[in-house]
């Protein structure tokens, strides 16, 4: 896919000054419970505030239209992407700040997204005032979907191993 000519999304729902908004705390999102399908994904996303809701919209509609077929549930109250007999790719969750798109196999990834430095995962923070790289996105969203996602089994952690 050729480089994005177009500007970079922005999730000014308020029409505040960047810093002001920044700044505004939200509440939690809804806690659901561990379900199977689009529906839940899309309570959780209409429990957020608008603007977390806008950009995880967004998002949702990035992936559905980047992975055709792809798996949507909630597990460990947030939404989950998959792809059938591959495991799960992404996550997201809201925060006060931010929202916050988890790639489980993001040091994969190229190039690697920004935050995290737990194994594998490698995440994006996006908050209110920020742009939004629907490319790159687009892009990671693809690679992270050809890959052997995670399956979400309780595999010991490198400590528990390291002791063994």
């Amino acid at each position: 896919m050729p480089p994005s000519t177009t500007r970079p999304t922005r999730w000014d729902a308020t029409a505040l000054p960047a810093k002001k908004a920044a700044l505004r705390k939200a509440r939690k999102p809804a806690v659901l419970p561990k379900s199977d399908g689009d529906a839940g994904v899309q309570t959780y996303i209409d429990s957020m505030e608008p603007w977390q809701a806008a950009i995880a919209r967004h998002v949702d509609g990035l992936v559905a239209q980047r992975v055709p077929g792809v798996r949507k549930a909630i597990r460990w109250h947030c939404p989950f992407y998959g792809v059938d007999g591959q495991g799960w790719f992404l996550a997201f969750n809201a925060f006060q700040y931010h929202v916050k798109f988890t790639f489980f196999k993001g040091t994969s990834l190229k190039p690697v997204p920004p935050v995290g430095r737990q194994d594998d995962a490698r995440s994006l923070d996006v908050r209110e005032a920020d742009d939004f790289d629907d490319a790159q996105f687009a892009r990671w969203t693809e690679q992270a979907a050809a890959l052997p996602g995670w399956d979400g089994a309780a595999s010991p952690s490198r400590k528990t191993q390291a002791r063994r």
